[in-house]
Parts: C-alpha cells; sequence; structure tokens
C-alpha cells in the first residue's frame, strides 16, 4: 500500500498547518482498478479500459472496516461486468472523482493478478482489500 505523494503533502499540511485538503470534506470516495501500479503520483495511464468498466462510488462512513493496525472494504465491492476488451488487473487506488482526473489518496497491490475477459465481473468480498499505513 502507498500513500500518493498528493496525500503525504495533505497530511503534513493537515497536521502541522491545520489546512485541510479540499477532497476530505466529500462523502464519497471511489475505487479504481488498474493493471500495474499508479505509483505515488497517481497515474492514470494504467487504470482498467475494459468495456463496462468505471470506477465505484464509496461512502467514506462506511466503506471500511478499521481493524487496528489497517483498513479493509466492510462490504462486497462490484464493478461493471467486462462486455468487451480484457485487463489483467493487478492493483486498486481510492480517488476522489467518478471519472477523469483525480486526486489518488491510496494505492494497493491486489493479492492476485485478476484476469479479465468479457462475462468477467470483477469483484472484492468484504475483506479482501486492505490498506495499512506505517
Amino acid at each position: 500500500m502507498s500513500m500518493s505523494n498528493t496525500t503525504e503533502n495533505a497530511t503534513l499540511k493537515m497536521h502541522l498547518q491545520g489546512t485541510d485538503p479540499s477532497y476530505r470534506a466529500g462523502a464519497t470516495q471511489y475505487l479504481a482498478l488498474f493493471t500495474d501500479d499508479p505509483g505515488e503520483t497517481g497515474s492514470l495511464a494504467a487504470e482498467a479500459d475494459y468495456t463496462g468498466y468505471a470506477r465505484v462510488a464509496l461512502t467514506k462512513a462506511s466503506a471500511w472496516t478499521d481493524n487496528g493496525s489497517s483498513f479493509a472494504n466492510a462490504a462486497l465491492v462490484q464493478f461493471g461486468q467486462c462486455t468487451a476488451g480484457t485487463n489483467a488487473l493487478t492493483h486498486f487506488a481510492v480517488v476522489d472523482t467518478a471519472s477523469g482526473a483525480v486526486n489518488q489518496m491510496i494505492s494497493g497491490a491486489l493479492s492476485a493478478t485478476l484476469n479479465v475477459t468479457a462475462g468477467i465481473q470483477p469483484q472484492f468480498a468484504a475483506g479482501d482489500l486492505t490498506v495499512t499505513a506505517d
């Protein structure tokens, strides 16, 4: 798991200057899938692009379970079913917009590559996606 450069800087500003990042106030965040690590710069170059893909909206107040030293998705997360194209998905990221340019907060690797082809609907059971900070 990695915090983006944007999040690292926003966290320092929040703790040291009392300035909240603009994306913190929103009640919704979005989960995105990638075919490669989006890295700390939050590159969208490798975001999933199969037909039927869209970022999934998550309600901040209920989307993640606090496990003490980590957080995990609190419920089943389902992406759109693939109707055409293929992707070998390896990473996920939490971002602040439903589409287009983003502030990426956190990214991480999936536990295994998820090969998506026509008829496959990527989904993650509660607890499948974990986020830690150290």
